[in-house]
């Protein structure tokens, strides 16, 4: 999760779930083989899997670069050797990168439309830490690290913003946590601040009041959005993906960061496999 934003919408029924391939580098057991959920969009089908080769990445790069710089206006700061137009960042080798993307019709060539990273625990030790440890500190969370998944730079193409690419991407990312016996995605969810960061801070009032961790869950952000200066009694809908993970039973581990590269407060989430509800159970691990 470092949940970055995406504007997919979350439908209330999970559709069906796809399977993902084997991928780049073994640190984790990968769903093997493809069983792709295909989806009519426009007379295109669309497939979800685990990329295998570096070009795979890429094209996840290239599709981050294009809605977190170019449509959101973020200062991202890739290597300086790094090809033009892709986000790119010291945690990218060391996780695995799931993609929805379009299989071939009519002479069209597939195409990337959205986009996960995941850190398993094994490769947060590799790397020496997770995208969240930057954000926040999360001291608290030291016991339940060897259980975790980082999730990031979640992001969906323009044109498939309808909720059934962001599921496709939840199940195959469920999947792959059940076969390697892990149950408690982190990341952090981000909320726009063009207004100022009033929206983030009256969210996360609305949300320290009914989704809030227990106390030994808890954790500070480094760089703390100032929400005792802000408002915080607008009636503020969370952005669909937070809407989302919260469906999903998500609980929200303290006060928002700001993040001014992205231009953006980000707010803590934690999610248990084991909270999910039974609709979304029944459709991510065991359909």
């Amino acid at each position: 999760m470092d949940i970055l934003p995406t504007l997919a919408a979350m439908p209330d029924t999970p559709a069906a779930a796809p399977q993902g391939s084997a991928i780049h580098v073994p640190r984790a057991t990968l769903p093997a083989g493809v069983d792709s959920l295909r989806t009519p969009h426009k007379a295109v089908r669309l497939e979800a899997v685990w990329a295998r080769h570096q070009d795979d990445v890429r094209e996840a790069q290239r599709l981050r670069w294009q809605i977190f710089a170019e449509e959101m206006g973020a200062r991202l700061q890739p290597p300086a050797d790094a090809p033009a137009g892709h986000d790119i960042d010291v945690f990218d080798a060391y996780c695995e990168h799931l993609l929805v993307r379009t299989l071939p019709t009519d002479g069209e060539p597939p195409r990337v439309v959205g986009t996960y990273r995941v850190l398993t625990p094994a490769a947060a030790r590799l790397v020496g830490g997770l995208y969240t440890d930057t954000e926040f500190d999360i001291t608290r969370l030291r016991g339940l690290r060897h259980r975790m998944v980082e999730l990031g730079r979640s992001c969906t193409d323009a044109q498939w913003r309808t909720g059934g690419v962001m599921m496709m991407l939840w199940s195959s990312l469920a999947v792959f946590m059940h076969r390697n016996g892990l149950d408690l995605m982190i990341g952090c969810a981000s909320v726009p601040m063009r207004d100022g960061g009033h929206a983030a801070a009256s969210l996360w009032r609305r949300l320290a009041a009914t989704h809030l961790a227990p106390i030994e869950h808890q954790v500070r952000a480094r760089l703390p959005l100032p929400v005792d200066e802000l408002r915080s009694d607008l009636d503020v809908e969370p952005p669909p993906l937070i809407k989302g993970y919260l469906k999903c039973g998500a609980r929200v581990l303290g006060a928002p960061a700001w993040d001014p590269d992205f231009g953006c407060a980000d707010l803590p989430l934690m999610l248990n496999l084991a909270d999910l509800p039974a609709p979304y159970r029944r459709r991510f691990l065991d359909g």
